[in-house]
C-alpha cells in the first residue's frame, strides 16, 4: 500500500527501504533522538528494522510511517504516522528536524495523517510523551488529544494521549 498525504505546505509518503540512508541520519539527529529514542544512537539495523515494521503496519492495517516533505522543493523535514502498539492501538510517532521547528509542520502533518487515519476501521489512537517534551505536548493538544495518565517509566515521566477517530471514510455511520 503506498499512501501519499498532501497539504498545501506538506507532501508526505510512505518511508521505504530505500528511504535508510535518509532517515538514519534524521532518527539520531541529537535533538530528535532525545526524546524519540531516550537519547540513545540507534544502529542502522534498528533504523532498518523500524522501517521493516512500518511497512509491516502498512501492508496489514494501511498506516505506517510517513516521511515529510516541505513543498514545492521536497526537502525532507521529518517524519510523521502510527506504529502499531503492544495492545494494537495506533500509536502516533513524528519528528521534525530541528531547523523546520516552531513552523506548525508537526501539527500540519500529524492532522493530516489523523484525517486518512480516520478512514479505516478505527476507533482510537494513542501517544505517548516525555513530560519534559513541551513541543509535542502542544502539537497532541492542538490535534485534540486527551492526556489520560502519566507515568514514571525508567525514571523519567511519561504523559499518555488517546484521541477518539470520528470516521470520514465511506463506512462512517
Amino acid at each position: 500500500m503506498s499512501v501519499v498525504l498532501e497539504t498545501s505546505r506538506l507532501y508526505l509518503r510512505p518511508c521505504q527501504l530505500d528511504d535508510l540512508t535518509v532517515v538514519h541520519p534524521l532518527w539520531t539527529n541529537d535533538r530528535i533522538r532525545y526524546f524519540l529514542f531516550d537519547d540513545r544512537v540507534i544502529s542502522l539495523d534498528e533504523t532498518r528494522s523500524f522501517i521493516d515494521d512500518s511497512l509491516t503496519n502498512f501492508d496489514q492495517y494501511g498506516y505506517g510511517i510517513w516521511l515529510v516533505y516541505t513543498r514545492p522543493d521536497l526537502g525532507l523535514i521529518g517524519f510523521a504516522g502510527c506504529l502499531r502498539s503492544d495492545d494494537e492501538t495506533p500509536g502516533l510517532i513524528y519528528g521534525i528536524r530541528p531547523d523546520y521547528c516552531n513552523r506548525g509542520y508537526a501539527t500540519e502533518a500529524m492532522n493530516s495523517v489523523l484525517n486518512y487515519v480516520s478512514t479505516l476501521p478505527l476507533t482510537h489512537v494513542v501517544a505517548d510523551v516525555d513530560e519534559p517534551n513541551e513541543a509535542s505536548i502542544q502539537v497532541l493538544k492542538k490535534l485534540g488529544m486527551k492526556q489520560t495518565k502519566r507515568d514514571i517509566i525508567h525514571g523519567r515521566p511519561l504523559l499518555y494521549f488517546e484521541y477518539e477517530l470520528e470516521k470520514n471514510g465511506d463506512d462512517a455511520p
